[in-house]
């Protein structure tokens, strides 16, 4: 199995919709395998295909209550109802949360990976969790979910935990070339 890179805000492909998946086959088996371990090594409850680069339409997910990992494949809300506002992060704007307003309970409508259709009603963090993967699938972030000032708050935290990174290989660059060294930013 491989492991991805979890894509970070800023990456375009975390802005666009993704395309329905027409044929089930090894590849999406394989993708959806690789995208579990991705999942549990970040360590996540739901990762969407985008979030690794993959402009498909599936998530998967493992909220922890014993079934064990799951994949959805083109998956839609047919239905919500209530209103819950829940603490909320996401893999790709990491280590920051925010309390987010979602629907309380949903059913929502997609296909397995044997190609089988699923319908699931769920509530609380299952539904929450179907939620914030659909909004990745259709190139919505948290961050489009949260209020203006908070979301300027956000990308000047993000850019002050970038800076210390980059300050670092500027040193390195400049280290190696004051000693003649080729090294590639």
């Amino acid at each position: 199995m491989t492991t991805f890179a979890i894509r970070q805000y800023g990456d375009p492909v975390l802005k666009q919709r993704t395309q329905e998946i027409e044929d089930i086959d090894a590849g999406v088996a394989k993708l959806v395998a690789d995208m579990i371990e991705t999942m549990y090594g970040a360590p996540g409850v739901g990762l969407a295909a985008n979030q690794v680069g993959v402009q498909r339409r599936l998530f998967v997910y493992d909220i922890g209550q014993g079934a064990g990992p799951r994949a959805v494949i083109n998956p839609r809300i047919a239905e919500s109802s209530g209103e819950w506002t829940y603490e909320e992060g996401c893999l790709s704007v990491p280590g920051l949360s925010w309390p987010i307003v979602r629907a309380d309970s949903v059913h929502l409508v997609g296909l397995d990976l044997e190609g089988n259709e699923l319908s699931i009603e769920a509530d609380t963090l299952e539904g929450r969790c179907f939620q914030h993967e659909i909004d990745h699938l259709d190139g919505v972030l948290i961050l489009d979910r949260i209020p203006r000032q908070a979301r300027k708050e956000a990308m000047r935290a993000m850019r002050e935990a970038q800076e210390p990174n980059a300050e670092a290989a500027r040193g390195a660059k400049a280290a190696a070339g004051a000693h003649g060294d080729d090294v590639a930013a």
